[in-house]
């Protein structure tokens, strides 16, 4: 998703009155995110995880909230994702949990209205980018085979992940160079 949008520090902050340090502390630099990406709890036991983490027991509409005031949108990579091919069929393999998938829609407006019901989380698949079962088990879920599919990504890691499961893949870390990528594999619109 970094492509496509980046995730700032969390507005979680004043909810709880913790400071966004410890918040980052207590999820991301804990392994709880990791693990919630992964697949290892469902959509609500991450929910009272997170709660727990923090020392506040958050419900899902703030933690949503919060997430979306964290979520800032690059227009330029959309403006892309909005000329490619309309004949092609797009999807995102994002590493996130089940709460993410729950609210795709809401926390990344523009990308749910391209891809619809082919948002996809790593936690679906028990497994994160750039562990190839992340990508071959999301082919399966698409309906893809590995050859035809073509990944794009910010982070080498994963873009290795990709062509190690048997996709075509490209590291692209601008909204240009994702142009071009897609341009010379003729799948803009012109």
């Amino acid at each position: 998703m970094t492509m496509i949008a980046r995730q700032g520090p969390h507005s979680l902050a004043s909810a709880s009155g913790l400071s966004q340090g410890l918040i980052r502390a207590a999820i991301w630099e804990s392994g709880f995110e990791d693990a919630g990406d992964a697949g290892a709890v469902d959509a609500q036991a991450y929910l009272r995880g997170f709660g727990a983490a923090i020392g506040y027991d958050l419900s899902e509409a703030e933690w949503v909230a919060a997430l979306a005031v964290a979520v800032t949108p690059i227009p330029e990579a959309l403006s892309v994702m909005g000329r490619i091919r309309t004949d092609l069929t797009c999807a995102v393999l994002t590493n996130n949990n089940l709460l993410v998938l729950r609210h795709f829609s809401r926390l990344y407006p523009e990308v749910a209205a391209r891809v619809h019901e082919r948002a996809c989380v790593s936690a679906e698949f028990g497994a994160r980018k750039p562990e190839p079962n992340a990508y071959r088990r999301c082919l399966v879920r698409l309906g893809a085979e590995p050859a035809a599919a073509q990944f794009i990504d910010d982070s080498q890691a994963n873009v290795e992940g990709a062509r190690a499961a048997g996709l075509n893949g490209h590291r692209s870390d601008s909204a240009e160079d994702l142009a071009v990528a897609l341009r010379s594999r003729g799948l803009l619109l012109e």
